[in-house]
């Protein structure tokens, strides 16, 4: 990983602006730009701020095939899970960690047997709710010694998945995962 130490410049702002509004920009190396491959016709960035530090990127793809690729080549933190209605795998989803994005590959028309029924692009949010609706209750009487029994310390749901693999009493979905990164 190649790192610069820039000076950000700072401009009085103009336009309707407040009287002490004020701009901030940063220049980018072009053999970086040139790198994620941005041009003129293709120039749209992700900045993502966590309260210490500001990372830009290159959007990922809508493309379920394409986003995991790039989600690995980045060396994110991808998980892969497998939708499974009784043997028929149904959807694909990639959940890329370290960027909280999602992307689903539907592989059946029955939008009862999709991980997200009509939804295309789930949220991270509609991710964490799917996980949610795959495991026991948090809230469930007795969860410590439930946990406990599968060998958990604490509640997290895509561990309770691994040990469950997504099983409910309601239905006869399922799930497998791994773990790309």
């Amino acid at each position: 990983m190649e790192e610069r130490t820039i000076k950000v410049q700072i401009n009085k702002a103009g336009g309707n602006a407040g009287r002490n509004s004020k701009n901030y920009r940063v220049s980018i190396p072009s053999a970086w730009i040139n790198e994620l491959g941005l041009n003129e016709n293709n120039r749209d960035l992700v900045l993502q701020f966590d309260g210490e530090s500001i990372s830009i990127r290159k959007p990922l793809s809508n493309d379920y095939t394409a986003f995991r690729n790039t989600a690995i080549k980045m060396k994110h933190k991808t998980v892969t899970l497998f939708f499974y209605n009784r043997q028929t795998l149904c959807s694909k989803i990639c959940a890329d960690y370290s960027a909280k994005e999602v992307r689903v590959e539907n592989l059946t028309d029955d939008i009862w047997h999709r991980a997200f029924g009509v939804n295309l692009l789930p949220s991270w949010n509609d991710y964490e709710e799917f996980l949610k609706s795959r495991c026991i209750p948090k809230e469930r009487d007795g969860i410590k010694f439930y946990l406990k029994e599968l060998g958990l310390y604490e509640y997290d749901t895509l561990e309770i998945i691994k040990k469950t693999n997504g099983r409910i009493a309601e239905d006869e979905g399922w799930l497998a995962l791994t773990e790309d990164c």
